[in-house]
Formats: structure tokens, C-alpha cells, sequence
């Protein structure tokens, strides 16, 4: 059975599943699609041709499907589209894409916190953080697994690959690897995610692998090219390996570097 408080305006076309539960003040759209057992808290407004999956808890003051801030916007119909399980917390902001049928997509099991914004056309895989004010611009991909700290300002058509995190208050403007730490203004590489690897259950000899990849990519001197032939060359062709020199092999924006930091 639904919950539907009594302040809130719920259009008669918005589709509802099983066991929603919608908030004081909340306004949900016409072209709305919520899954079940999702929970909205007070005050929140979902627009546009928006669809949010199965028991996704939804906060205070969270605007989701408004029309993207991009001055190519031009009236036709978008979408977000939004998985299972994800906790978007108060205040944050999720547009749908700008171009005709396109999207902005979120995955499942993410975690949105307070104030965050997630703009026109970014895709958001699964079991991703954002912390307070994390800010996407247009076209951004964050792969799985990613953290990205407070108040990170990441550029638009940047990409971020999988298992990677970025610091607080970092200012991302280049793609970043997946499997490596990042920070800084702008943003600089500082090692692989040896931790977060480790407690992900990637086994020993995959990250040494990678560790093996990381030095030859970003520490021996050689351009990329050069790299990416001496990983093909030198290393075992293992899964996680081919992700990373694919990810840069494929890089528009080109690859955020290594900081200055000295290294034993």
C-alpha cells in the first residue's frame, strides 16, 4: 500500500509502485516513475520524464528531472533514470540530459549526500559516493566504485574509472585513472588505491599487477605510448590491466599526472 501524505501533489499520470512513500509538500510530476518501496521525504520535487527504481530513499528538498542548465537546451523530451537502492540525501540536484531522448543516468546502490549535483547527460555506475557538494558538470562518467570527496568541482566530459577516489576539494579537469588516489587544485594522481583494492578482494597478484602498471605508466619516464607498449609487452594481460591502459588509451580530455611527491 502507498503512502501518500496529504500536502503532497502527486499528478494522476505519475506512476507509483507498491509501497512509496511520499512526503509532506513533495511535488511528483506527470511523466514520474517511481519504483517500489522507494521512500521521498518532505518538500522534494521530481520532474520531467524521470524514473527512480526500487527502495531508493529519497531526502529533504531533493530537486530530480528538471530541465538541464545548458544554454543548448531547447525544450525537447530528456530523462534521468535512476537505479535501485541509491540514498540521495537533502538538496541535491539531478537534471535530465539536453539533447532530444537523451539521459542522465545513475546506477544502483550510490550514495548522493547532501547538496550534491549531478548534471545534464552524466552517467553514475553503481556503489558510488559523492560526499557534500560534490558537483558533476554536463557529460561526466563515474565509473563503479568510485568516492569522490566534499565540494569536488569535476569538469565537464571528464571521466573518472572504477575504484578510484578523489580528495576533497580537489578540481578534476582530467580524466582520472581507475584504481588510483587523486587530489589537489587541480587535480594530480598521488598512487594506486592500494587500500581500497585490497578491501574490495582484489587478490594479491592482481594488484600487484597493477602496481607493476601504475610505475611503468606514470613513473618510468615514458610517454604513454611508450607505456602502454611495455605493459603490452611486459605484463600479464589480465582484466583489470586491459581496463586501465584501455581507459587511457581512449582518454579525450587526456589523463590527469603523478604529483610531485616523492616516493621510496
Amino acid at each position: 500500500m502507498m503512502n501518500l501524505h496529504p500536502t503532497a501533489i502527486v499528478s494522476p499520470t505519475a506512476v507509483l509502485g507498491k509501497g512509496v512513500e511520499i512526503g509532506p509538500y513533495c511535488i511528483i510530476g506527470e511523466n514520474v516513475l517511481i519504483g517500489d518501496e522507494t521512500k521521498i521525504g518532505s518538500n522534494v520535487s521530481i520532474q520531467g520524464w524521470t524514473k527512480i527504481g526500487k527502495r531508493c530513499q529519497i531526502f529533504q528538498g531533493a530537486v530530480i528531472g528538471t530541465q538541464p542548465q545548458d544554454v543548448h537546451y531547447k525544450g525537447e523530451k530528456s530523462f534521468v533514470e535512476i537505479g535501485n537502492d541509491n540514498i540521495i540525501r537533502e538538496y541535491v540536484t539531478i537534471h535530465r540530459g539536453t539533447e532530444k531522448e537523451s539521459a542522465t543516468h545513475i546506477g544502483n546502490n550510490n550514495l548522493l549526500m547532501a547538496y550534491c549535483h549531478i548534471a545534464h547527460n552524466c552517467w553514475v555506475g553503481n556503489g558510488v559516493v559523492i560526499a557534500n557538494m560534490g558537483a558533476l558538470a554536463g557529460y561526466v562518467r563515474v565509473e563503479d566504485k568510485v568516492i569522490i570527496g566534499g565540494m569536488v568541482g569535476v569538469h565537464q566530459y571528464v571521466r573518472i574509472g572504477a575504484y578510484a577516489i578523489v580528495g576533497g576539494l580537489s578540481k578534476v579537469i582530467k580524466d582520472i585513472p581507475p584504481f588510483t588516489l587523486a587530489d589537489g587544485n587541480p587535480v594530480h594522481l598521488w598512487n594506486l588505491n592500494v587500500v581500497g583494492l585490497r578491501r574490495a578482494g582484489f587478490s594479491p597478484a592482481t594488484r600487484n599487477h597493477l602496481a607493476r602498471a601504475y610505475k611503468i605508466i606514470f613513473r618510468s619516464g615514458l610517454n604513454t605510448s611508450q607505456a602502454l607498449k611495455k605493459i603490452e609487452n611486459e605484463l600479464e594481460n589480465i582484466p583489470e590491466v586491459e581496463y586501465l591502459c584501455n581507459f587511457i588509451r581512449t582518454s579525450k580530455r587526456g589523463i590527469c599526472k603523478e604529483g610531485s611527491k616523492k616516493h621510496k
